[in-house]
């Protein structure tokens, strides 16, 4: 071969090779295409969304972020998930609804494209990492809220979007743990004290908890979420020492609705989970005790800046409280945030994305 002819062969495979994306499959810019699929609609996701967009713009991603018409329907989500692994999506995030049911599904999609778990975990997948608290540790947060607020023991609603999830049956089990002051507790059936036709489970030796319907009430949508914590508050009223637990972002505001509808919000103590506006406006307001919250931000964040960098060594995100003063308790485990500075700072972040 000639050294002019060499010459235009290795020129003209370097011109070839300057057009091979350095990984993955991107477009035309050059960017890696991600998706992010939710479990269900709700503001806590769009605070997720604005977290994902600002990892997506630090990390040149085009990001497609999706919250499923159908709430915590596990087989829309694979439809969703299914479409975009046909598109050659460079990554994907998912909020894992039904962990044992989607295993199969996600395994499957996992050998084909990285897949992180964000919010609800599914480690038998092969994904990548999990993005998220950790919900059991979260959820005797709560419980801890809940011994607060009744010191003396008393009656407990527990309120959740269902508990098919691995995040679902930690976090109440973490709640019904503190109670009991012991591992993997089970609980007592049997009728309530002071109100016999009510069926409860107790928690405790001797300072008792009493939860209503003897398990968390699951709604599966947040439409559901006012109609199933009224029912659970008609057959309570009157009681003393009542204290409604909302685990889901959904429900604590749910069930302050319903608790003003029936004039009973100033005869029962909330305590939610997530970091709704209305849940917020409660607690500035005095009518919510406090909440668990997860940061929906750094999930959205993570989990994008994960997959654009191909670095799985993220750590668990921690929780916090929310209470209206913001005075620190050890007890708790974790930082106590007053609202009226937790407040201005998430919106702070959503706007900063807009901009």
């Amino acid at each position: 071969m000639s050294t002019v002819l060499r010459v235009s062969v290795i020129a003209a495979l370097a011109a070839v090779l300057a057009c091979v994306p350095a990984c993955g499959k991107k477009d035309g810019a050059g960017k890696a295409k991600i998706g992010v699929v939710t479990n269900c609609t709700a503001d806590f996701w769009r605070i997720c969304e604005a977290g994902a967009q600002k990892a997506a713009a630090e990390f040149n991603v085009e990001l497609l972020f999706r919250q499923p018409e159908q709430d915590f329907d596990a087989q829309a989500q694979m439809k969703i998930v299914e479409a975009w692994e046909k598109q050659g999506l460079d990554g994907m995030v998912v909020s894992v609804i039904n962990p044992k049911g989607q295993t199969e599904d996600l395994t499957r999609i996992a050998k084909k494209v990285p897949l992180v778990t964000m919010d609800n975990d599914a480690d038998q997948t092969g994904r990548k990492c999990y993005v998220g608290i950790d919900n059991y540790e979260a959820g005797r947060a709560a419980g801890k809220l809940i011994k607060r607020v009744l010191p003396q023991g008393g009656t407990v609603g527990v309120f959740i979007g269902d508990t098919k999830s691995a995040n679902g049956q930690a976090r109440t089990q973490g709640v019904f743990d503190e109670l009991a002051g012991e591992k993997d507790a089970k609980g007592v059936d049997g009728a309530h004290p002071q109100k016999p036709d009510l069926e409860v489970r107790t928690y405790g030796k001797d300072v008792k908890y009493h939860v209503v319907d003897r398990t968390p009430r699951e709604d599966n949508s947040p439409v559901n979420a006012q109609k199933t914590a009224g029912a659970v508050l008609a057959r309570v009223k009157g009681l003393p020492n009542l204290c409604m637990v909302g685990l889901y972002a959904y429900n604590p505001p749910a069930i302050l609705n319903e608790a003003k509808a029936k004039a009973m919000a100033k005869d029962i103590k909330i305590v939610g989970f997530d970091e709704d506006w209305e849940t917020l406006k409660g607690i500035a307001a005095g009518e919510i005790e406090a909440t668990v919250v997860q940061d929906p931000f750094a999930y959205g964040y993570e989990s994008v800046k994960a997959l654009a960098t191909k670095s799985f060594d993220v750590k668990r995100i921690p929780y916090r409280v929310v209470t209206k003063d913001g005075k620190p308790d050890p007890a708790l485990g974790c930082e106590v945030v007053e609202v009226a500075k937790f407040e201005p700072d998430l919106r702070g972040k959503l706007e900063s994305v807009k901009k």
